[in-house]
């Protein structure tokens, strides 16, 4: 362990350095220059990592970031977990293991299957696979019985074919990641605004006047977007930062295609950095709501009074709730001074473009719908919906989990899209909802005898509550996961269990028509191909679409669908997709001629399609929650090396921390008045329903934070976020507002 100074500025020669090194020691260097080549390129292949757009014109340098160099690294690594490596490991030696050891063991090569008992996984042959999966789908009591969980790697092919079979089966079991990250979002800008996605595109980051960025971290999660901010400043935005902690990739960023940043010269970003304390974003936003209404009745121009009265509903009744709060009570929750308030204050009220962009930071509260409502409010205010430069931006964190839901992976499907597939497809769907993530976890524990399929992802270690989890995922009959890399979900199988190795976004797709593409959805509904150019490691591994096809025409026949004939050419997909999905209308046609899809988006044009048909102001609540004098508010983040349950490596290079991710973020007034020693370890722990859960041996580090409040990574304390802590209306596990009380050893 070697705990130094926090970095002051994302990026530049340091970055640079730290991606090669990954990419050269994972695999040859010829290797990683032809896929580096190709990323993010115009038919070229997808970046694994996060969602962020690519600029219209890519840069001949290479259109990628560190993060997105380490993202390739772990996929297209020269090392394999072949059987050879699975008969010398047992599950329980590997339970021993850290998920970054667990990830560097190389690519899954063929099938593998366990059953109850054994301590090893062995080879299996993949019409055994498909043929015992179909045979106990069908032998279960009902298709509720039945799990399937997506990630947000899935192509929209893959998604598309997943959700077909699935409500062809007979359920809507289907969970996925997007449960446990932006769901918030998708609930809070469905009501207000119509659509449960973003409504700006990365053009409108260089017309906007202010961005405001809420819980985010995008020098470590998604990187390119450091680029993109530069420009804004370059065009005059003012960037607002509102955030517990301070983070390198806001404050400055080494521009590592520009001769400055190559000397390690950063370009400052952040003109106001708010350090609010976890959970007081309402209380911060309604208290610049109250202080613009106020500068209103002098300066009507304040707010844009044309778009509130034309363009939405409810603002008399949200004008009145604000009024009734107090300002004094609303600044003293967010644990900053009037001056800054002022400031903030000051740059909203001069300005009519501005984006507010926000990530997890926001999503996984109690209250997590609230926060991004009332950020609604404050964009309503200044009219900053619906023109360029202005909206919204949920920055989602991994590559297709928007495109995922855009294709129908949804546990509450909308009758409209049911009814589609109804039509298209001449069969009768399932009306009845379906579980969620924690649904699906606390089905899986209560009735035993569960089939879960996770079509990529891991599960255990995204998930909250991890030893309940665990043994939902041990009480299930069956588990399948679709997967390029071992991970601890495959430590926890079920009575039987299979691990069905995938071809990766950098592999060639070979079917009988020939080489395939597939396409993925940014954050900002762009659609747009992808294309592996390194050969297949193994003669077993198959692409996700062709696993699915294969399972849905041994579990439902192809009466309805001829599952085997969609795979001998993708385009065949890409067909009924067009047929299904409002916006994909001659999908491959556009696809060919333009490369690129633009998704409908009515906020983007100012047109709102909720039930009202206007924009929505909403009432929104304070958490409710109270610390205790022995309580501290944990939030759980990630690491600079790590990408959500990904461990890249074990240093957070930005924050000073290496060697260890056993940590507790502290404020140092905060570890005085607990008296603690920061050379012993400490457990934090809680009790949430009755259980008491805690994590030992952790190591304090003194860190700017707000007072009372802690950082913990992710997902070594996830056994402290509680199942049934989650957000109102989305679901969402609340993993950061979390209160623990903390002992020394």
């Amino acid at each position: 362990m070697k705990i130094g100074k926090p970095a002051t500025s994302a990026a530049g020669p340091k970055a640079i350095y730290h991606a090669m090194e990954k990419a050269f020691q994972s695999m040859k260097v010829t290797k990683a220059f032809k896929i580096l080549g190709s990323l993010n390129q115009k038919d070229g292949m997808d970046c694994p990592g996060c969602a962020w757009p690519d600029p219209a014109h890519r840069s001949k340098l290479g259109e990628y970031c560190e993060n997105g160099v380490k993202a390739i690294a772990e996929e297209a690594m020269d090392l394999n977990a072949d059987a050879s490596f699975f008969s010398n490991h047992s599950i329980f030696e590997m339970r021993k293991q850290s998920d970054y050891w667990l990830g560097h063991q190389g690519r899954l090569t063929q099938p593998m299957m366990i059953k109850k008992g054994d301590a090893y996984y062995s080879p299996v042959e993949w019409n055994t696979v498909f043929e015992t999966i179909g045979k106990k789908l069908k032998d279960l009591q009902s298709p509720d019985d039945a799990i399937f969980y997506t990630s947000g790697r899935t192509s929209n092919e893959a998604a598309f074919l997943y959700q077909l079979f699935v409500r062809i089966f007979g359920t809507n079991n289907m969970p996925d990641c997007s449960n446990m990250c932006h769901e918030s979002s998708g609930v809070a800008l469905s009501h207000t605004l119509g659509i449960g996605k973003g409504s700006v595109k990365l053009e409108d980051f260089y017309q906007s006047e202010l961005i405001l960025i809420f819980g985010q971290n995008p020098g470590t999660n998604h990187p390119r977007m450091l680029s993109a901010l530069k420009k804004a400043k370059e065009h005059g935005a003012k960037i607002v930062v509102i955030n517990p902690l301070k983070e390198a990739g806001l404050l400055s960023f080494e521009d590592p295609q520009s001769i400055s940043g190559l000397l390690g010269i950063g370009a400052p970003l952040a003109d106001l950095y708010l350090q609010v304390r976890i959970n007081e974003d309402v209380a911060l936003v309604q208290t610049i709501a109250k202080k613009l209404l106020e500068r209103s009745k002098k300066d009507p121009s304040v707010l844009d009074q044309d778009f509130i009265s034309t363009k939405t509903d409810g603002f008399e009744t949200y004008q009145n709730a604000l009024e009734e709060l107090d300002s004094e009570d609303l600044i003293s929750r967010t644990g900053l001074d009037q001056k800054q308030i002022e400031e903030f204050v000051d740059l909203v009220s001069n300005r009519n473009k501005i984006i507010a962009c926000w990530a997890m930071g926001l999503t996984q509260h109690v209250n997590a719908v609230d926060n991004i409502q009332e950020i609604v409010n404050l964009l309503l205010l200044k009219g900053s919906i619906g023109k360029p430069g202005a909206g919204t931006c949920p920055v989602r964190g991994h590559s297709n989990v928007q495109g995922d839901r855009t294709m129908g992976i949804w546990e509450r499907p909308s009758k409209e899209f049911l009814d589609t597939l109804a039509s298209t497809f001449n069969f009768e769907p399932p009306r009845k909802h379906g579980v969620d993530v924690v649904g699906a976890i606390e089905l899986m524990q209560d009735q035993p005898g569960k089939v879960f399929m996770a079509m990529g992802g891991n599960l255990l270690s995204a998930a909250p509550d991890t030893s309940f989890t665990k043994k939902a995922l041990e009480n299930c009959v069956m588990t399948i996961h679709v997967s390029t890399k071992l991970n601890r979900s495959h430590l926890y199988p079920g009575e039987i269990g299979f691990i069905l190795p995938c071809l990766g976004r950098t592999d060639i797709i070979q079917e009988k028509s020939g080489i395939q593409k597939l396409t993925v959805e940014n954050s900002m509904g762009m659609v747009h191909s992808t294309q592996g150019n390194q050969p297949s490691r193994s003669e077993y591994l198959l692409s996700e679409p062709h696993i699915i096809s294969q399972i849905a025409s041994r579990t439902v026949g192809i009466e309805i669908v001829d599952w085997l004939s969609l795979i001998d050419n993708y385009d065949n997909i890409r067909d009924l997709i067009a047929k299904s999905v409002k916006g994909f209308e001659s999908f491959n046609e556009k696809l060919k001629k333009n490369s690129i899809l633009e998704l409908p988006n009515g906020p983007r044009e100012g047109k709102f399609t909720n039930d009202i048909g206007k924009a929505r102001f909403t009432i929104n609540s304070l958490p409710d929650y109270k610390l205790e004098e022995d309580e501290l508010m944990m939030m759980t983040i990630r690491s600079h090396d790590q990408f959500n349950t990904t461990i890249y490596g074990m240093d957070d290079r930005y924050r000073g921390i290496y060697g260890i991710r056993t940590v507790v973020l502290m404020n140092k007034d905060d570890i005085s008045n607990f008296q603690l020693d920061i050379q012993k370890p400490v457990t934090l722990f809680n009790e949430y329903g009755g259980k008491t859960r805690e994590v030992k041996e952790l190591t304090i580090i003194p860190y700017d934070i707000p007072s009372k409040c802690i950082a913990t990574y992710f997902p070594e304390c996830n056994e402290l976020v509680p199942l049934q802590l989650k957000a109102r209306k989305s679901n969402t596990p609340a993993s950061k507002s979390v209160k623990v009380k903390i002992r020394q050893n």
